[in-house]
């Protein structure tokens, strides 16, 4: 079985090795340009962005093939998970592949914009992570037939977010939701930077360099808002404008070094 996965601040690549088998890191799979997979059992787990698939995962699906008996995902997600479900559906339908199970368990929300990660971290025990994760190794284990269902309404919710595409949903709020070169608009970096290089490590689309003339952090166009780099940040340097606070959070079974060679 191999298991394709991206992750951000660790909940994602705790469910994938949770999940075992072969692991492959989709930000390696990418940069090497590899995209064809053959095995019994294939898998990907990706945390949830804007009620459905990262645009970066998703735009990595649209190249994949998959040669295998039983298809499945697994989305990590904190308060709502959207129309994942059927973005994954037209996902493969485009790609030309089917899924035959899609699932979701609930996890420490940690988009910035929104939340205080010290206040989802205190949630963490009411969401029985680990109940719902010993049911989906279940289902994956007994290759059940099952697609994750969704409502009228969530269908209805994620497509008006793709229509709004860069538009920030509430803009005194998520001011954040600008892609690309707004970003730079959105980041700051304050003196607490040393210039240890962890952000540029962490970022799964090498959006981010040090600048060889002043040490300060550079970024370019292609950042699709994972907050790796301010999550794994170890001096805490990195903000978002319009951040709830500037607590962290990382899936406390990961450590920092395995989301840099994930990423890296």
């Amino acid at each position: 079985m191999k298991i394709l996965y991206f992750t951000a601040t660790g909940n994602s690549l705790y469910i994938a090795k949770s999940l075992g088998g072969e692991l492959l890191s989709i930000p390696q799979l990418d940069k090497k340009g590899i995209y064809e997979f053959t095995d019994d059992k294939i898998g990907i787990v990706f945390p949830l962005h804007a009620w459905g698939v990262p645009s970066y995962v998703a735009e990595f699906l649209k190249k994949a093939s998959f040669n295998c008996e039983y298809l499945f995902a697994v989305t990590t997600y904190g308060i709502y998970s959207g129309a994942v479900a059927m973005h994954l559906t037209n996902i493969g339908k485009e790609a030309g592949y089917s899924f035959d199970y899609i699932n979701r368990i609930k996890m420490v929300d940690n988009y910035l914009p929104t939340f205080d990660m010290k206040k989802e971290i205190e949630k963490e025990p009411k969401k029985f992570i680990e109940k719902h994760l010993v049911m989906v190794k279940s289902d994956i284990a007994s290759s059940k037939q099952w697609i994750l269902k969704e409502s009228i309404l969530n269908r209805a919710s994620f497509n008006y977010m793709a229509k709004r595409g860069n538009k920030p949903f509430n803009e005194k709020r998520l001011k954040v939701h600008v892609y690309g070169e707004g970003i730079k608009n959105y980041i700051e970096v304050n003196d607490n930077c040393t210039q240890c290089g962890i952000c540029t490590k962490v970022c799964p689309v090498d959006n981010i360099v040090i600048d060889n003339n002043d040490g300060k952090i550079a970024l370019s166009d292609k950042c699709f808002m994972c907050f790796a780099c301010i999550h794994n940040c170890p001096s805490n340097a990195i903000h978002i404008k319009g951040e709830v606070s500037d607590n962290r959070f990382r899936n406390s079974n990961v450590k920092l070094k395995e989301i840099i060679t994930a990423n890296n």
